[in-house]
Parts: C-alpha cells; sequence; structure tokens
C-alpha cells in the first residue's frame, strides 16, 4: 500500500486517522479540517484517484507519474507543485544519493509522493505535530516544514563532500597517486548537488514573494527566509566545492605532466648514457679488430709472402698493429668516444 501517513488536521490537531483515500475524501467533506496524505511510490490509480479529489492539474500529474524531475515549483490556479531532490551521503561509498519527492499544496491539502527513502517526512509530521500553534498555519506551515527537512538533510551531505574534497587536495602531492578519475566523480556529483539545490533558492524567494498576496502568515515568511538563508549557503558551498575541484584537477593535470616530463628525461638521459657506452664499446672494438686483421692475414701463412723472410717483417707487423691501433684511439678521442 502507498498510502504511508494519512490526517486530517483542525486548528493544529490531528483528529482523525482515516485508513484508505476514500475514507480521507469523504471525512474531509463531513468535518472539514486541512488533510495530509503521504504516499511512497504509488500506483498510477492512486495518484489519479488523489487528482480527480482534489482537482490536480493533469501537467503536474503527468510530472509525478513519470518521475524523474528537475526540482522546480509551480502554480496551477489556488495548487502549489513542487518537485524537491532531497540527497544523503553514503558514507561507505563516499557518493551522495539523490531521491526525488513531490508535493502538492492547496488551500486545504497536502499531498506528498515520495520516490525515494529520504527525506524522512515522518519527522516532519512528528515535529508538526508536537507545535500545534505552526501546524495551524495550515498547508503552508506544513510546506515550510517540508522544505525546511530537505534543506537540513543537505547538511551531511555538504559535510561528506567536504570531506572528500579534503581528501583530494591531500593526495594531489602524493607520490604515485593519481586522483583524476576521483576528482572527475565527485565533479559530477557536485555538479549534480548544485542542480538540486539552486532551484530551491528561486523556490523559496517566490514563496516569499507570494505571501502578501496570498496572506502568509508573518512569523511563517521569517521561517521561510531561514529556510532560504540556509539554501543560500548551501548553494555557496556547492560554487567552492566545484571551483576547489577544478583547481585540483588543474593541479593534478600540472603534477601528471611534470612526471611525464621527468620520466622523459630520465628515459632520453638512460638513452644518451646507453648510446654513449655503445659509442665506447664500438670504439674499443673497432681499435682490437685493427690488429686482428693484420695478425689475421700474416696467419696465413703463404710462402710468397716476402714479409715472412725478412728480418724485421715480425717488428713491422707488431708495430703497424700498435699504429693501427693508436690512431684509432686518438680519431675516437677527439669525437669523445672514449
Amino acid at each position: 500500500m502507498a498510502l504511508i501517513d494519512n490526517g486530517i488536521y483542525v486548528d493544529g490537531i490531528r483528529t482523525e486517522n482515516p485508513t484508505s483515500l476514500s475514507e480521507t475524501f469523504e471525512l474531509m467533506h463531513a468535518r472539514g479540517g486541512m488533510g495530509w496524505i503521504g504516499l511512497y511510490r504509488p500506483s498510477e490509480d492512486e495518484v489519479r484517484q488523489v487528482a480527480a479529489e482534489f482537482g490536480l492539474h493533469e501537467l503536474a500529474v503527468e510530472d509525478a507519474l513519470r518521475g524523474h524531475q528537475r526540482a522546480k515549483l509551480e502554480r496551477y490556479g489556488d495548487t502549489l507543485f513542487l518537485v524537491l531532490r532531497p540527497a544523503r551521503y553514503l558514507d561507505d561509498l563516499e557518493e551522495v544519493e539523490f531521491g526525488e519527492l513531490h508535493v502538492f499544496v492547496g488551500k486545504n491539502f497536502v499531498v506528498t509522493i515520495r520516490h525515494a527513502e529520504s527525506p524522512g517526512l515522518k519527522r516532519v509530521r512528528e515535529r508538526m505535530e508536537n507545535d500545534r500553534e505552526l501546524l495551524a498555519g495550515g498547508p503552508e506551515a506544513v510546506l515550510y516544514a517540508i522544505l525546511d527537512q530537505v534543506v537540513d538533510e543537505y547538511a551531511p551531505v555538504i559535510a561528506g563532500l567536504s570531506n572528500d574534497v579534503d581528501e583530494i587536495e591531500a593526495q594531489l602531492f602524493v607520490e604515485g597517486s593519481d586522483v583524476s578519475q576521483r576528482i572527475y566523480e565527485l565533479s559530477r556529483e557536485v555538479v549534480e548537488f548544485q542542480q538540486a539545490t539552486q532551484p530551491l533558492r528561486e523556490m523559496t524567494e517566490a514563496l516569499l514573494r507570494g505571501s502578501e498576496k496570498y496572506a502568509v502568515d508573518i512569523e511563517l515568511q521569517r521561517y521561510l527566509r531561514d529556510v532560504l538563508d540556509h539554501t543560500i549557503r548551501i548553494g555557496d558551498r556547492a560554487s567552492a566545492f566545484r571551483t576547489a575541484l577544478d583547481s585540483a584537477l588543474t593541479v593534478e593535470s600540472t603534477i601528471v605532466a611534470r612526471r611525464q616530463n621527468d620520466e622523459m628525461k630520465r628515459m632520453t638521459e638512460e638513452s644518451i648514457r646507453q648510446g654513449d657506452e655503445m659509442k665506447k664499446i664500438s670504439s674499443w672494438a673497432a681499435i682490437l679488430f685493427a690488429p686482428t686483421i693484420v695478425g689475421g692475414i700474416y696467419g696465413m701463412n703463404f710462402d710468397t709472402m716476402p714479409e715472412l723472410k725478412w728480418y724485421f717483417g715480425y717488428p713491422m707487423a707488431i708495430g703497424l698493429m700498435l699504429a693501427m691501433g693508436v690512431a684509432l684511439y686518438v680519431v675516437f678521442k677527439k669525437r669523445d668516444w672514449l
């Protein structure tokens, strides 16, 4: 059953506890008062039933049925339709989970349609039932309490995101760390958080602008201004997170580029060192190869070689070997190969 909680209130006091939508409508017609209906993932038939009873606009009903709406405030005659994007921070996953809450507010009714666990509207109802003076303010007072609860639940999200940003900034200069992916993921969550919270400022300001026209109690206006102050601070913090993450991404890119340059420099130096070693090896191989040629020729032992019978033939061969080696050494040394 999608009907989570259902009550009829007169002058801030809960007078009836109907167990079905049809009973709620009958009691409201018979005894008056404000109906506060809480639905959780209702079926289309249930939403249509509520819409028919309270004369909800078809466009708003379609939005409520489809879901996945952006945060917004729309007025259809005497009925307000709000889409709120509550959020909660999941510590174990270090992620932000976003929900969706649709609120219909009329002269004598409030209908909430939740599509997620958050926000905890049970706490809102308990708070209002314990403050009869505030609840006597009617549907506008209930709307304020819902807005206040949604905004209050953003505080742990701000704290969680702030901690994540601090961790990223601390990891930036840790050798071997790579936080680029985490920066991108957190930036995406911050952007989605901004999309959920930024419209709240305009929505609250619109409610305050219409306060005089719709005779909203002055005390309730003060409460709404307090909600507005909180939404402005939340928006500022979210903007600060985004700026910090943009800066962190820039720093991370710079660090990665510097590390790549250092690695390229090290590889270049290593390549140069290996080239120098090859030059030395090649040079000594050439120096040793020259005497080998002379020795190899004389090792053939041909009878027709005139140097074999010459008295100075052996000294000449040895001298030729030394001369060739010394000449090659001098040439390679001048070229800095040795």
